[in-house]
């Protein structure tokens, strides 16, 4: 049977630098040589604008952008060209991820008085501009363009930007035209990689028309991509991001009772993705662990992506704990995009869960229904982030603000509490503001 060469690691006999060291993510999503590059295609497209993005996805992705304007016929010629079966599918999932965010948009708060006469609320507003980033370099992703321009569309966004790399006929899958007339959008634009993020935040005239600065920056993408999102939100005056959000990552906790077959497939469908993408097993039983690697080599024979899925699974760690308290603070430590729990409670773990951007309960919660149609976004964060953030929601493309508003007999008995404090910390101007509120 073939083998993989997987780093099978005692979790109990590390020490703490021992455990950072075996939940390090893969070096290359930090290399100092894509970040090189990035900063040079943003410097290049800050100087010469559309010309440079020409430039750089001429070189880069062998074509130069292109926009695809999203009408009924454009639609309709891409629909002819898939199987009806694949078309239906693609309307189930855009139904689906529709509805979950339509029954999960943040509300309006009702006026709350905290003081006689103070009364406030909060209020939630869409932002005006979205960057969409899509990946289509070695597959082409149109599910992530319907999880997230659908829900951009449901929180009311003014203009959703979708930029995407071209096939290597320069030409957009049918899928992703299928996909974009799904989700309500105007055009696509096909530019990739760092030269695109470049683009969305500066904005670029080119020969198709012109892509507008954005206000946030969303979508996962490769080390290069991630990377240009990085810099991007640290330029002065630039725009914000969703989230890191780079290569994929995938960490099963099972036990005995997972069954390898499973395990294994589940395993492979996040190392598939990208040669950067992680997954991680663990597990309190070294049987389960063994039955499940020898699975896991067995299957990649027969993977059309075997190659890409060998060099993550170069990453790959197989984590023996000595219970499952313990293999839930692997996961907590970790915080993985994905988390699967494949054991004989499966449910009874997720309260001791609390960092990861989407959790898949039991064996039949397959992460890929996930990926594809179950209706929350699987745009999630990476590299850590679930530790302190969420994936795409609604809200996500939406800001809050409070609304305050005063009597004057509201002012009266909350004024002078104002001015005290405001004296206290030695700012006379706050205090003087709030005693004029008085009428003393």
């Amino acid at each position: 049977m073939p083998s993989l060469d997987w780093k099978v690691i005692d979790w109990s006999s590390l020490d703490a630098l021992g455990r950072r060291a075996a939940l390090a993510r893969p070096t290359r999503r930090s290399d100092r040589a894509v970040v090189d590059v990035v900063r040079q295609i943003f410097d290049d497209v800050r100087a010469r604008g559309g010309q440079a993005v020409s430039d750089w996805s001429v070189k880069l992705d062998g074509a130069p952008p292109r926009r695809i304007a999203i009408t009924a016929g454009v639609v309709d010629a891409a629909r002819k060209r898939l199987p009806p079966a694949d078309t239906r599918a693609i309307r189930i999932a855009a139904e689906n991820v529709r509805l979950f965010h339509q029954l999960t948009i943040p509300q309006d708060s009702e006026p709350i008085e905290t003081t006689p006469g103070v009364i406030s609320k909060l209020m939630w507003r869409p932002i005006s501009t979205a960057g969409l980033y899509v990946p289509g370099g070695t597959a082409p992703l149109f599910s992530s363009l319907l999880m997230l321009a659908i829900p951009a569309q449901v929180a009311g966004v003014g203009a959703r930007v979708v930029v995407t790399p071209p096939r290597r006929d320069g030409d957009a899958h049918p899928a992703m035209i299928v996909a974009a007339g799904e989700a309500g959008l105007d055009a696509l634009w096909l530019v990739g990689g760092a030269q695109a993020i470049a683009a969305l935040t500066f904005g670029a005239t080119l020969e198709d028309g012109e892509i507008a600065p954005c206000d946030k920056l969303f979508g996962p993408g490769n080390a290069w991509v991630a990377e240009a999102k990085r810099l991007a939100v640290s330029l002065p005056g630039g725009p914000s991001a969703d989230m890191p959000a780079g290569p994929s990552e995938l960490l099963v906790i099972a036990d005995l009772d997972a069954e390898p077959e499973i395990v294994a497939a589940d395993l492979l469908s996040q190392a598939e993705h990208d040669a950067d993408a992680q997954v991680i097993l663990v597990s309190d039983s070294t049987a389960a662990i063994t039955e499940i690697l020898a699975e896991v080599a067995r299957q990649l024979e027969t993977l059309p992506r075997a190659e890409i899925a060998r060099a993550s699974l170069s990453q790959a760690r197989a984590i023996k704990v000595r219970s499952m308290a313990d293999a839930c603070e692997v996961s907590n430590l970790y915080g993985p995009e994905h988390l699967s729990l494949q054991t004989e409670d499966a449910a009874g773990l997720v309260p001791s869960i609390r960092a990861a951007g989407a959790v898949f309960v039991g064996r039949w919660a397959a992460e890929t229904l996930g990926d594809y149609a179950a209706g929350p976004s699987h745009v999630l964060p990476t590299d850590g982030g679930a530790r302190t953030l969420g994936g795409i929601t609604t809200s996500s493309f939406m800001t809050s603000m409070s609304v305050q508003t005063v009597t004057e007999a509201g002012a009266r008995q909350l004024a002078p509490v104002a001015a005290r404090l405001a004296r206290l910390e030695g700012l006379e101007a706050h205090a003087r503001a709030a005693d004029l509120r008085t009428g003393e």
